[in-house]
């Protein structure tokens, strides 16, 4: 689960800052004790170390670690930690293992902390996670909006899919997303989305003090693309090389492109300001016709707030 403001611009302020420049000698340092560190990471993670511990193993203080370790990875040496260890689960889970054993297994005290791990990364338990959403339930409602009708889906955690129909084709459109929980409960709720509905097309309610709770469902690859199509600016828009650059490689723009063809939250997570090589608007699950719509009803929000 994430806790993001609306429009997602203004969500940068909260991203790790970006590399500082620094000599080739600096560099070449910095890197070698990142480099020990995320080895000793990925060597002890079943004892679950502290930051003080990684330090001592490298040869720095805890606080000039944590600098070191953010400038040059993006995030702390804890949230390292959790990500290696929330791998280690899902793929036990998914082979069977009992949430007790999958959380002894990774070296967690008990099923509380794979709990809360899961709560805070997945937006749902392990338990939920496991079955496909089974025990579940997501609220749904189509409301109008300034690209057509929109689908929203919310759990009690938050807004989990956003999509858009013609008229006529509501129920193509839900269908489409049910499947991303095949096995959760959708109770028909338009009255409980509506709120919901207003905070993510009405600008005036864009606050950065009452952040939108999103959940967002797919592999880990996924949903490093979306957050960082997050990154891009209101009224601005990028390509698929460029965003493959930014997540990976620029080799990978093929996966980057799937991954952005699976956003379950149309909008919110903008792939509409992904466009071809040469700015043509290429492909878009709900339509070009709305791809355009999006892009000049942003940029004159953006104009309006310049």
């Amino acid at each position: 689960m994430m806790l993001m403001d609306h429009p997602t611009d203004q969500i940068d302020a909260r991203r790790a800052d970006p590399p500082t420049p620094c000599s080739f000698t600096h560099a070449a340092e910095d890197y070698e004790c990142v480099r020990r560190a995320l080895a000793y990471l990925t060597e002890h993670w079943r004892d679950q170390p502290d930051v003080a511990a990684v330090a001592d193993a490298v040869g720095l203080t805890a606080d000039g670690l944590g600098v070191l370790f953010r400038r040059w990875a993006g995030l702390t040496p804890k949230a390292f930690l959790q990500a290696i260890t929330l791998d280690h689960a899902r793929k036990l889970l998914r082979d069977s293992a009992s949430v007790l054993d999958a959380a002894y297994e990774v070296g967690l005290s008990g099923p509380g902390r794979l709990h809360d791990l899961f709560v805070t990364h997945e937006a749902m338990s392990p338990g939920e996670w496991k079955t496909g959403g089974a025990g579940l339930t997501l609220r749904w409602g189509f409301h109008p909006c300034p690209f057509g009708s929109a689908l929203l889906m919310a759990t009690d955690r938050g807004l989990s899919c956003l999509a858009f129909a013609d008229a006529g084709e509501e129920q193509a459109a839900l269908n489409d997303m049910q499947t991303r929980w095949p096995n959760a409960t959708y109770v028909h709720d338009e009255d409980g989305t509506t709120a919901l509905a207003r905070r993510v097309f009405d600008p005036s309610r864009w606050r950065p003090d009452q952040p939108l709770r999103v959940v967002l469902i797919g592999t880990d690859f996924e949903v490093r693309v979306w957050e960082t199509l997050m990154r891009v600016p209101l009224g601005q828009v990028t390509t698929y090389s460029d965003l493959a650059a930014r997540v990976c490689t620029t080799k990978a723009a093929r996966a980057v492109g799937a991954a952005v063809g699976k956003n379950p939250l149309s909008f919110v997570v903008p792939c509409h300001r992904v466009l071809g090589k040469h700015g043509d608007l290429t492909g878009y699950h709900w339509g070009l016709t709305r791809k355009r719509a999006m892009l000049g009803w942003e940029a004159g929000q953006a104009g309006a707030t310049v």
